[in-house]
């Protein structure tokens, strides 16, 4: 690839460099547990099956939606901006900021329940990586919660462009982590 096509690449990016930077970034450090957690896995395949089942597929099942809805209300906001709906894109970001919280609300539950068993990091190998894994994308979630809160504020098209941006980076490492550790068997 010349550079000439690179940089044409780099110009249709939507919103700014830097953001893509951290994105993939992150990306790439998710991508990394989740092939530890599957190489890992292959040592012990029934351990890690049975640690799964102690795992609440449906509160999982449920937060997915919860954040898909939520990238969904993100981006809406940069149209609704953009058509001159400021208070609305405004409300939708509020709104994805809650269901952001809401996901939090259900991952505590969850975590709550496994405290109340005595499964911690140190039970298996499996929940080492489900608490790794998973707690660091819910830092993730505070991140864009408080990002979405920002835009809201400071709503210019180019900060909900950035902020629904990484707001989509959260959604697409939970759509990568559900599977991967509440499905595969």
């Amino acid at each position: 690839m010349n550079d000439q096509a690179s940089l044409s690449i780099l110009d249709e990016l939507p919103g700014e460099l830097l953001i893509w930077v951290l994105i993939v970034s992150e990306l790439l450090v998710f991508g990394v547990g989740l092939v530890a957690f599957m190489a890992i896995r292959l040592d012990d395949p029934s351990g890690f099956a049975d640690a799964q089942n102690y795992l609440h597929r449906t509160a999982a099942a449920a937060n997915t939606i919860v954040l898909v809805t939520s990238g969904y209300l993100a981006a809406r906001a940069l149209s609704l901006r953009e058509a001159g709906r400021r208070a609305a894109a405004r409300l939708a970001l509020l709104a994805a900021a809650l269901l952001g919280v809401v996901f939090l609300v259900i991952k505590w539950v969850e975590y709550a329940d496994k405290a109340a068993q005595g499964i911690t990091y140190e039970t298996h190998a499996f929940f080492t990586f489900y608490y790794l894994l998973t707690a660091f994308h819910s830092a993730h979630v505070v991140a864009g919660v408080v990002i979405l809160i920002m835009i809201a504020w400071r709503d210019a098209p180019q900060n909900i462009e950035a902020g629904a941006a990484f707001w989509h980076m959260v959604d697409l490492i939970w759509i990568l982590l559900f599977p991967v550790i509440y499905l595969l068997g």
